[in-house]
């Protein structure tokens, strides 16, 4: 199947009849065709004819992006130069949300279409409007040969053409060999949600390298559970692991998806207890499809688009609730996806929350075994899948997987459990239970259910592994790890947080989502205009816009490990705090209450304050800025002794200072 509506040679393409072009754009446009995409085209095909004399290559009219559901408007190879123009039809300015659009689209067939990854890609910004007076070209180019936008008009492109093409000498490059280049993106949670709701599979919208585990894989194994289930009758509980980043919510999102038609016996839904990330990935879609039927022709207001999106995604909570309403019938779906099920409440946490705000005051159920019992319900087969995180639990009362096993062994021995190997391993806290119950339950090893290889990254794909090593105290492993990654994934160091929003801005290019993190126990980092305490509306805070205050482009509101778990950054500024200090070769874990900071005892909490770093340090895709203050002799409370240490420490691992 073609990416592009037409291409053709510049040479075929400007004696071909404008009538006959017109006529394979919209027999490839699945859509309706608005009279005003029309005209956009004959107007470009206009232009072009005239811009284009004088250059031999070839060009492609609306080649696709899947993971970002765009279509570049003209694609044009010339010589060794690979040319993307965006025209923007009447327009009398380049607004900024153009450059960027353009922008992105270089970014992303620079990163992740394989026959792009080497070549000098040019984007240019055509606001066919704009004065001739207005118009100048200066070519900067980065150090993956992408070149800043440049801005034209309707009648210098050609001059665009020739000034990038009297800058840039290499290889000419063989159109045919560009288009058989496999497109392998990595998307962010957001975009792969989008992606999948319209419509396109995890193949399309994936990697497909060598060193990532195929996530198609991993579905296909859980769709062969779901039929088995159904046709023999069972009922059936899968754990799917993976490392931060490797996918684990991308293969829940693809199997719910799968299962979107509520008709069907095997319609699913997606259950998550992360209350930010529910809410982020529901304004997403939903703005979206608005989007995706206002390119149709069609009209359709937000609310019900978010009325629709809203059985799609749901709060696990709200899951709960209905099934304490009813307590007999089973829900309407037979299979569920539990997102980060590590996180699900023990009995303490569940039957306190129940007697204190739904006036249960004998509930004696973990989160886990009331989970499984409203799906046991269901007289002939159901189905559970549970996302696993290792390390993820960041608060009071998560009970990990292993209540899950023992809720099993107490209540539903009749249950198949399909687990991978690797759940067995430290960071997931149930080898116990599993050895332990092993003999009696009926456990079935699938290699398939665990991801290896983190994805958030598509630049460098150990970062959790140094994540680890950093926060392990393995000093001399983190070097060696780091060394590996740091030309391809910029990980920097320093005291000056100016000189880190700096840092991070000039790293970003187009759209790509920067923004500030601290850990939520980060109390002292007021003086520096980082208030932990102020309450961010995580959905303008991720979905909204450079010019919006509320967003974290702003690098002014501040997001914690509970908004931004589950989810990720291009570009991150991870300010560090002194509630997580190195000491005498150790960490030292502390709360500030009043006007003083306490010691933290507890093992559960001082897991949990490490598993709160080891989130905010696996949070960036390309790279990040790491900030420990120098801290202030005047203020007790934020002595230079608390941060001097944790600061020599990260610099002996070998991050690169600014």
């Amino acid at each position: 199947m073609n990416r592009y509506y037409y291409s053709s040679t510049i040479q075929n393409f400007l004696t071909a009849d404008e009538n006959n072009i017109l006529g394979e754009l919209s027999k490839a446009n699945a859509f309706s065709l608005e009279l005003t995409q029309r005209d956009a085209w004959l107007e470009q095909i206009v232009i072009l004819k005239k811009e284009l004399v004088g250059f031999e290559g070839s060009l492609y009219f609306e080649y696709s992006i899947p993971r970002m559901g765009k279509r570049i408007d003209v694609v044009c190879i010339i010589g060794s130069v690979l040319f993307l123009l965006e025209f923007k039809v009447g327009e009398k300015t380049f607004p900024v949300y153009a450059i960027d659009q353009v922008m992105d689209y270089a970014l992303d067939l620079k990163n992740f279409h394989e026959t792009s990854h080497d070549l000098t890609i040019a984007p240019i910004l055509v606001s066919t409007s704009v004065p001739q007076s207005e118009i100048h070209f200066e070519v900067e180019q980065y150090d993956d040969q992408v070149i800043s936008p440049l801005r034209s008009n309707a009648s210098s492109i050609h001059q665009a053409l020739r000034t990038i093409l009297n800058f840039i000498h290499g290889r000419t490059i063989d159109p045919g060999n560009w288009e058989t280049g496999r497109y392998s993106p990595t998307p962010t949670i957001v975009e792969a949600a989008m992606a999948l709701y319209r419509g396109h599979s995890v193949a399309d919208i994936s990697r497909n390298d060598a060193g990532a585990i195929n996530l198609t894989q991993t579905t296909q194994s859980i769709d062969e559970i779901i039929k088995d289930a159904r046709e023999n009758h069972k009922k059936s509980i899968c754990f799917v692991t993976g490392v931060p980043g490797a996918g684990k919510t991308l293969v829940g999102l693809n199997v719910a998806t799968t299962h979107i038609d509520s008709k069907t016996e095997t319609y699913s839904v997606f259950l998550s207890g992360n209350g930010p990330l529910v809410d982020i990935l529901r304004e997403a879609l939903a703005r979206d499809k608005v989007d995706v039927e206002k390119a149709k022709g069609i009209t359709l207001k937000k609310g019900i688009a978010r009325s629709e999106v809203k059985a799609f995604i749901q709060n696990v909570h709200n899951f709960r609730d209905e099934s304490l309403v009813d307590q007999v019938n089973p829900p309407n779906e037979h299979v569920v996806l539990f997102d980060e099920a590590q996180r699900a409440w023990n009995l303490e946490q569940t039957s306190n929350f129940m007697r204190r705000k739904k006036g249960f005051p004998n509930f004696n159920q973990s989160e886990p075994e009331f989970l499984i019992s409203c799906m046991d319900r269901h007289k002939d087969w159901a189905v559970i899948i549970c996302l696993v995180g290792g390390g993820q639990e960041i608060n009071v009362g998560e009970a990990g997987i292993g209540e899950w096993i023992r809720a099993i062994d107490r209540s539903f021995r009749e249950w198949q459990i399909y687990i991978s190997p690797n759940l067995t391993d430290s960071e997931y806290r149930a080898k116990e239970d599993i050895n332990r119950y092993l003999p009696t339950l009926r456990f079935n090893m699938k290699s398939e259910l665990h991801l290896a290889t983190s994805m958030r990254s598509f630049r460098a794909e150990n970062v959790s592994l140094l994540v680890k090593q950093i926060l392990d105290l393995e000093g001399s492993n983190a070097t060696k790890t780091l060394q590996e990654i740091n030309k391809a994934y910029p990980i920097v160091l320093t005291r000056d947080l100016v000189k880190a929003k700096k840092w991070i801005r000039e790293k970003a290019r187009g759209t790509e989502r920067y923004g500030m993190v601290v850990s939520s126990q980060a109390i002292r980092l007021k003086p520096l205009a980082v208030d932990v305490r102020a309450t961010i509306d995580p959905i303008h805070w991720f979905l909204d816009g450079k010019s919006d205050v509320r967003s974290s482009y702003y690098l002014e509101d501040v997001a914690t490990e509970f908004q931004i778990q589950g989810l990720e950054l291009d570009w991150t500024c991870l300010v560090w705090d002194a509630d997580l200090r190195f000491a005498k070769n150790d960490w030292e874990y502390k709360s500030f209450v009043g006007e003083k900071w306490n010691n933290i005892n507890k093992e559960e909490r001082k897991n949990y304050l490490k598993n709160a770093y080891r989130v905010l340090l696996t949070r960036a895709r390309q790279g990040m800025v790491i900030v420990v203050p120098e801290g202030d002799e005047e203020d007790p409370t934020r002595s230079p002794k608390y941060y001097t240490p944790t600061y020599n420490y990260l610099e002996s691992i070998g991050f690169e200072k600014i």
